[in-house]
């Protein structure tokens, strides 16, 4: 959707790593290993199909191996491309050292429409795609662990699992060959709203820091704030719901492949995403009013702007159009490279996607874990911190009862107080956590220095660092 003046995704990748090396004190022969790509591999298979053999292309490559296993999701998708997969495996390298995931960076994909063949005909196109690449120990619980991406989620990686017990039938850790399960085959509670989530507790933490918020010409809390979401997937989605019924956010405008949905009061996202699943499209939904051309809301008048679909969705076509005063990338690249200098010199903060989307990566490693640990996460201390919460109840109402203080404790409150944390809790502590101890790293680099003067530039600077001192110690 880029305009054709502009670099290409991996080229404009390319271009964000070089501005920040440019500041930084590298070797030559470091900043190299760190931006080149180790290893693509490219696979072409055929899989007997109604009544004959139809072949396809797939990839998987590894970006570093800093540390291992390297780390990064799979797409179905028909734009998938070698440069596209290595411009997505070299973000998901930056993208694992600035939340601090011990993992390298990877990334698969599959040139291939999935709304084109039935449920039991992707099964097969799958597990063969799968196949290809356990064989090489390109799927490898120690190696290269994949996870969903566009097109693909838990459903695939069943399939994909159950494809590697059946060729290493020993391997007691095949559960953690891939993250992003089902529940029922090793996956972790809160996986499919991760990225989504994400989002939203790193606009929680944007507005913790009020020069932050001043910057984006903004204050206070996210209560009562516009937000136009474009694409409203697993990612937008979740983004969309909670920032709407968690933190008070007016869902103002959502885009989706046929159109656009506006209302200027806010809109019932569960609502629009009920109708969306049941009509394919947004067109008819009463939710708001229907645009026909709905890359024109993009350029609606509000406070967040949260891309969460495709690549170059603001690009040099549209940029100056562009009105939000802070945006948040929640899908992988949807700024180009020009789009961003002249969003930069108009003054809009821009909540990088290397930071804003690292949500699913950060659940996927606690699910890796969970499956090498061979336990849910709560199930040994969860019991016992309620034994404890009761002791402290009881002890407080005996000495309200034998003083005659007469306390009483809030409604609901001694039921939640009381209540120990499960795994979806655990996990959500977790993201939060890590969302915002990662924003704190890129928010010192950012305030700390005269010459970056972007987040995009410190999480880049932040991540680089990290790489580097990786490399150092192995003695690079």
């Amino acid at each position: 959707m880029a305009n054709r003046g502009e670099p290409s995704f991996r080229q404009s990748v390319d271009m964000m790593f070089n501005r920040a090396v440019s500041v930084m004190d590298l070797s030559p022969g470091l900043e190299e290993k760190i931006r080149v790509c180790n290893s693509t591999y490219t696979v072409r298979f055929g899989v007997r199909l109604r009544g004959g053999i139809h072949t396809f292309t797939g990839y998987r490559s590894v970006h570093s191996e800093h540390m291992e296993p390297v780390k990064g999701g799979i797409r179905f998708a028909t734009s998938v491309n070698q440069d596209e997969v290595e411009a997505l495996a070299a973000l998901m390298t930056y993208k694992c050292a600035l939340v601090e995931t011990p993992f390298g960076g990877s990334k698969g994909g599959l040139c291939i429409d999935p709304r084109a063949w039935e449920e039991h005909e992707m099964e097969l196109i799958t597990r063969r795609f799968a196949y290809e690449l356990i064989k090489r120990d390109l799927i490898n619980p120690a190696q290269n662990v994949p996870a969903p991406d566009m097109g693909t989620g838990e459903r695939e990686m069943a399939w994909i699992v159950d494809q590697y017990k059946r060729m290493n039938t020993t391997d007691i850790n095949g559960a953690a060959c891939v993250t992003g399960k089902p529940l029922n085959a090793g996956g972790i509670a809160g996986r499919v709203e991760a990225t989504g989530r994400g989002v939203q507790y790193a606009l929680r933490e944007f507005c913790r820091h009020p020069k932050d918020m001043e910057a984006a010409r903004l204050s206070g809390t996210l209560d009562g704030k516009r937000v136009v979401v474009q694409g409203l997937g697993n990612v937008g989605y979740h983004a969309a719901l909670f920032l709407s019924i968690e933190d008070g956010a007016r869902i103002t405008g959502i885009i989706e492949r046929d159109g656009a949905l506006v209302n200027p009061n806010g809109m019932n996202v569960q609502a629009v995403r009920d109708w969306l699943s049941e009509h394919s499209g947004v067109k008819g939904c009463p939710e708001g009013t229907y645009v026909e051309d709905g890359s024109k809301v993009l350029e609606e008048d509000c406070d967040i702007l949260v891309p969460a679909a495709l690549e170059g969705v603001i690009n040099l076509d549209n940029v100056k159009n562009i009105k939000a005063s802070l945006i948040i990338e929640a899908a992988n690249g949807p700024i180009t490279a020009g789009a961003d200098e002249i969003l930069r010199e108009k003054g809009t903060i821009i909540i990088p996607d290397m930071y804003a989307n690292a949500g699913g990566v950060t659940v996927s490693y606690f699910e890796w874990v969970k499956n090498l640990s061979h336990i849910r996460f709560g199930r040994m201390q969860r019991r016992q911190e309620e034994s404890r919460h009761q002791l402290l109840i009881d002890e407080l109402e005996r000495l309200s009862a034998d003083k005659g203080l007469g306390w009483t404790l809030s409604p609901g409150f001694k039921e939640q107080y009381l209540r120990g944390a499960g795994e979806l809790e655990l996990v959500r502590s977790g993201l939060d956590d890590t969302m915002r101890a990662a924003y704190q790293s890129i928010s010192e680099i950012w305030h700390s220095r005269n010459d970056v003067p972007d987040m995009r530039m410190a999480a880049y600077i932040v991540a680089i660092d990290r790489v580097a001192k990786s490399y150092r110690s192995k003695g690079l």
